[in-house]
């Protein structure tokens, strides 16, 4: 769990009715984000929703399944272009009765384009009004980076960055919590050393820091610093899946593989049960019926300390360099 007493995890509310259909909904446990202002809780397990080739109606389709298995916590950015489907979900869903807007918890993040001080009300408001939405539980500054306004692509070339106003931007995001568009504000892809800049200038503390961890890439010094902090970490690529070409360092690991045999469960049941061990937060990506409910089957087993050792020895490599092209040398400021 969370080395810091500021950051816990919280047993899933008895009081709270589950949905039951084909497949009864599992009640997931929430983790209390300590520099929010009402002491706020996130669903653990959220649903990611990261650019792909599927369709929108996919995206719908897969949303309305995933709350029907329990899923609360769904995970956008204005970047993914799958606002347009998650809302169009949750409207759905909203309408049919399977959940009421308060059970839900919806991120979205302010894309490098608008990452300037007079732009970020004005981009909050259009993610709300793509998602069909009158307020975000979290809004995420999606990398520390600004680029030039209104001009999209992805990788970011090198001559359309300009410099990023962290005071002014945190400022503007701060402004976004007091109009009532997002109850919580947080951060994307921040190194220890950017979290410091941002903190010398803050008045809201950052509630989250969305980062690339997974077995391969286990965050121990960021993970360690914003738990003192009370930053809660939200894993993205938790199963190591989105931008390798290469061998999955994870789900075709032969450790983890036995591990996962030992205890009668799949590699990414032991990823995701080791990540909650860890006291943080993740969002795996997964349009299939199946693995979605195997993504919940997480909370009713531990592993052992034998199981930690042989984790903690796993050969450690970033598999997101970043958004630009070349790759900037101080993102991430040689942090490992």
């Amino acid at each position: 769990m969370m080395d810091g007493d500021r950051a816990q995890l919280n047993p899933p509310n008895n009081n709270i009715k589950t949905l039951v259909t084909m497949v009864v909904a599992i009640e997931i446990p929430t983790v209390v984000l300590p520099n929010s202002s009402s002491q706020q809780r996130m669903p653990v397990v959220g649903m990611g929703s990261a650019p792909d080739f599927t369709c929108k109606k996919d995206t719908k389709e897969a949303i309305i399944e995933a709350i029907k298995q329990g899923y609360r916590h769904f995970d956008t950015a204005a970047a993914y272009g799958s606002e347009q489907a998650l809302g169009e979900a949750l409207k759905e869903a909203l309408d049919l009765g399977l959940v009421s807007r308060q059970d839900l918890f919806v991120t979205s993040k302010l894309w490098v384009t608008d990452n300037h001080p007079h732009l970020v009300v004005s981009a909050l408001r259009k993610s709300l009004r793509t998602l069909q939405l009158e307020y975000l539980d979290l809004y995420l500054i999606h990398w520390p980076i600004s680029s030039q306004p209104g001009k999209f692509s992805f990788p970011i070339e090198l001559e359309d960055l300009l410099p990023f106003d962290v005071k002014g931007v945190w400022e503007a995001m701060g402004e976004c919590q007091k109009l009532g568009l997002t109850k919580a504000i947080g951060v994307s892809n921040f190194s220890v050393k950017k979290i410091q800049n941002l903190l010398s200038v803050a008045t809201i503390l950052p509630v989250v820091n969305q980062v690339e961890m997974n077995l391969a890439w286990q965050q121990k010094k960021l993970r360690e610093f914003c738990s003192a902090n009370g930053i809660v970490i939200t894993a993205f690529s938790p199963l190591r899946k989105g931008a390798s070409r290469g061998p999955n360092e994870v789900m075709e690991n032969d450790v983890l593989k036995e591990i996962a045999e030992a205890h009668g469960k799949s590699i990414a049941q032991v990823c995701l049960r080791w990540l909650y061990e860890q006291g943080v937060s993740f969002v795996p990506k997964s349009y299939d019926k199946g693995r979605m409910n195997q993504n919940l089957q997480i909370f009713d087993w531990a592993l052992t300390e034998e199981d930690h050792h042989k984790i903690n020895e796993i050969y450690q490599s970033r598999l997101i360099s970043g958004p630009t092209k070349p790759q900037l040398s101080d993102l991430w400021d040689d942090e490992i």
